[in-house]
């Protein structure tokens, strides 16, 4: 029997309270269907009130502060800062325990939703067979209460380090900048934490191991004030290095004409058949109440510009064919289980976008590299339209085929619908990279860039309509104001007339262009 060599000495506790805040609805799935919903949400099987699992917590938080240490898609070493705090990861064999405790936390619900979820079909644009899904969500104003504990032990230098690191991910976590639970890509999970709590217990003292003692027994409450200044209560700063290389896109339109994105549940009574897709947010002047706003889920915005996105390429690069590494062409199946080519097209929207399909047993499939949030449509209003379906025999109204839709319709001049995206760089090349492999990661990513103005424009000039019904004119947009934050620089696009006034008035955002062309028709195969 091996002699243990070494005790932990603990010798502060620290517990972080806080109350987290959805800002958009969310989805924490307890990975079985039942008979109301496809995708029902994880409660507690007593109380019946919403559960945030602990694991699902320190796992969003890991993932940010290993991103901000190495940056997108990197795996982090032994003796990372990120394993410092949440215990060593997977490579390290003779590892650590983390330091960091996380509760699971219990929420308060203030609402359930369901959204109805359906797959595309990009040569039809209609729905797919048997690809249709319903989703059970909590609404906006839900709140959890978290609960952290930090232990420190052997050295009071490292005390310092940890509340850097725990600062770090909790900043982002209160920031907004980390979703949580299913689809945080495409707009659900949006959080912001407020009220936070930061309680010190010094256990070299009598004093402080029995405060901690009865805290956690609920017989002791040490006093702490209110608020969200969690650097100032921690004394701790924020990490400086961030390696994360990412392009956001904010655009701002007005709707032309309707917009209609169908609400397949909560409509009842004397409502129209079909009417726009709402979801309920705690009202400005009054939090603690609920109101139904009309949005657009970041889920549809995806589809539209995925299914643009793969249109632009293969019209540019319509013939070549993927490969995988050893060379050898790759093939996939089509919906009649039929072996057909696979294109370099498809591979360079699927490393973008993520796949369209992962099939069972796929193990080596990425998320999207495009996140994309959900909006809500302001200064709009509604109007019932009646719509008779036509016999195309007899030229009269088709028996029993009246039916009425709401759609919504922007108001003139006003910034209806903001679109909020960011597009994350690949995986940064590791020190032995040579100088081509860099030219060429480089040139990849403005071409993605070069792909992305494409479809603003798209936007903006209202060649792309989202939502349902684009044959008969609705869910255009026209583009008002653009910004554009990357790597290379900054950039605004300003609706003057009919002209669009681009500041700085550079050839850069055109190269970015002139390099996706140049992508995406190279002759030889494509990669995997």
């Amino acid at each position: 029997m091996t002699k243990r060599t070494e005790h932990r000495s603990i010798l502060e506790r620290w517990v972080i309270q806080g109350t987290l805040v959805l800002e958009t609805p969310a989805h924490f799935g307890n990975g079985d269907a039942d008979p109301l919903t496809d995708m029902p949400l994880l409660v507690d099987e007593v109380e019946g009130s919403p559960l945030l699992p602990g694991a699902s917590i320190a796992g969003a938080l890991r993932n940010y502060l290993r991103e901000r240490e190495y940056g997108y898609g990197k795996a982090e070493t032994k003796n990372s800062k990120t394993a410092m705090l949440f215990g060593s990861s997977r490579v390290d064999e003779d590892g650590k325990q983390s330091p960091l405790i996380i509760d699971d936390a219990r929420g308060t619900s203030a609402g359930f939703e369901l959204r109805d979820g359906v797959a595309i079909d990009p040569e039809t644009r209609t729905a797919a067979d048997d690809k249709k899904f319903d989703m059970q969500l909590l609404a906006a104003g839900s709140t959890f209460n978290l609960r952290f504990e930090l232990v420190v032990s052997k050295d009071l230098r490292e005390s310092q380090k940890l509340r850097d690191a725990l600062y770090t991910a909790l900043r982002g976590l209160e920031q907004g900048e980390i979703t949580l639970g299913a689809r945080k890509r495409r707009g659900f999970g949006q959080v912001t934490v407020k009220d936070w709590q930061v309680f010190k217990f010094d256990l070299q003292t009598k004093e402080g191991l029995v405060n901690w003692l009865g805290f956690d027994q609920g017989l002791k409450t040490p006093t702490t004030e209110k608020g969200n200044d969690l650097a100032a209560k921690l004394d701790a700063s924020l990490q400086k290095e961030d390696e994360r290389s990412f392009a956001h896109l904010t655009a701002h339109f007005a709707i032309d004409g309707t917009l209609l994105i169908r609400s397949g549940f909560g409509e009842t009574g004397n409502s129209p058949d079909t009417v726009h897709l709402r979801s309920a947010r705690p009202m400005k002047n009054k939090p603690n109440e609920q109101e139904n706003v009309p949005v657009i889920p970041g889920t549809s915005l995806a589809g539209v510009l995925r299914q643009r996105a793969l249109k632009i390429v293969r019209t540019i690069a319509p013939d070549v064919q993927a490969q995988d590494e050893k060379g050898k062409l790759l093939f996939k199946l089509n919906k009649d289980k039929q072996e057909v080519p696979l294109l370099k097209a498809e591979v360079f929207i699927n490393k973008m976008f993520g796949p369209a399909e992962i099939k069972a047993g796929e193990k080596h499939a990425k998320a999207s590299r495009v996140s994309i949030k959900e909006t809500e449509i302001k200064d709009s209003t509604q109007l019932v339209m009646t719509r008779v379906k036509i016999d195309r025999f007899t030229g009269g109204a088709y028996e029993s085929a009246l039916f009425s839709e709401q759609p919504e319709i922007g108001k003139p001049g006003t910034h209806s619908v903001t679109l909020d995206l960011t597009l994350r760089e690949k995986a940064k090349l590791g020190e032995g990279a040579t100088k081509e492999e860099q030219e060429q990661a480089k040139k990849e990513f403005q071409s993605e860039l070069g792909l992305l103005l494409l479809l603003l424009k798209d936007l903006w000039t209202g060649d792309l309509p989202i939502g349902g019904e684009s044959s008969v004119g609705r869910g255009r947009l026209n583009g008002i104001y653009a910004e554009l934050e990357s790597p290379q620089g900054k950039w605004t696009f300003r609706a003057k007339g009919e002209q669009v006034e681009v500041t700085p008035n550079t050839d850069e955002p055109e190269k970015w262009v002139e390099a996706f062309n140049d992508e995406v028709q190279k002759n030889q195969v494509s990669h995997v």
